[in-house]
């Protein structure tokens, strides 16, 4: 008996002190080091900063080298066109040509030859977005043209149904019509690149309606100046080639809003 209860109190002061050690344990606190913050990034500041451009205003003048050196090659042709421009808006630009031309034409059954003068007028709008100080062009338009004119019937032949004698040989007129004229309406479609300071070179094409057409005694108009052929009816196609030179008259300044983005100094 006495043996049990010494192994009984030496029991009780073991898990008395384990309990003392434990709980020591535990009241302990624990630190952990905090991980150092990360170096915030400096944020990218927004400056707002207008540009300002400068466009120039004023009159373009030029000549189709088309039609000015088609009479070297071809010799049933003489011609010239002066084509011009004035800057109105940012887009928009008034526009004229104004020319002269002598066709003569061999058709099947009569030759004839019109000379006259023409003129056109309308708009065009820039369809280009010029970046800097450009001033290329590539544009849209319409245009009414008018043209005087004359038409001289230097030959004809007689139709035959049954030719069987052969063909009749043509019979010389030498008859002339004046005082004839020639109205249309036409979708004008080009460009004009800068070359060389103020000089522009260029291309175009004119799709035209024929809305008035005041026609000779005895046969038709095969060709009228400013128009071209008339040989699908009421429709016309034209092109040219221009060279041309900017004469500048004045300036508007125009402020263009950029937003740049800065850094700040360190």
């Amino acid at each position: 008996m006495k043996h049990i209860l010494k192994y009984y109190f030496s029991f009780c002061l073991l898990f008395s002190m384990f309990l003392g050690h434990a709980q020591e344990t535990s009241t302990k606190t624990i630190t952990k080091e905090k991980p150092k913050a990360e170096t915030a990034k400096p944020a990218i500041q927004e400056t707002k900063k207008d540009s300002i451009k400068t466009d120039r205003y004023g009159l373009r003048v030029g000549v189709d080298l088309y039609k000015l050196t088609r009479g070297l090659y071809d010799k049933d042709y003489k011609g010239i066109e002066v084509v011009s421009d004035f800057r109105l808006t940012k887009k928009y630009y008034l526009a004229a040509e104004l020319g002269f031309e002598d066709k003569t034409t061999d058709d099947d059954r009569l030759n004839s030859t019109a000379t006259g003068t023409y003129i056109k007028g309308g708009f065009d709008y820039n369809t280009y977005e010029n970046w800097l100080d450009m001033e290329n062009l590539i544009t849209i338009g319409l245009r009414g043209g008018f043209s005087t004119f004359s038409q001289q019937l230097n030959s004809y032949k007689i139709y035959n149904a049954n030719p069987y004698w052969g063909e009749q040989p043509a019979i010389a007129a030498g008859q002339k019509y004046t005082g004839l004229t020639a109205g249309w309406l036409e979708v004008a479609m080009g460009l004009k690149a800068k070359v060389f300071n103020n000089v522009f070179v260029g291309f175009g094409v004119q799709l035209k309606l024929l809305v008035a057409n005041s026609k000779p005694s005895g046969f038709d108009n095969l060709y009228i100046p400013g128009f071209n052929k008339t040989y699908d009816g009421s429709f016309g196609v034209g092109f040219n080639y221009t060279v041309s030179y900017f004469i500048p008259l004045y300036k508007k300044k125009i402020v263009i809003p950029e937003i740049i983005k800065e850094k700040p100094k360190k």
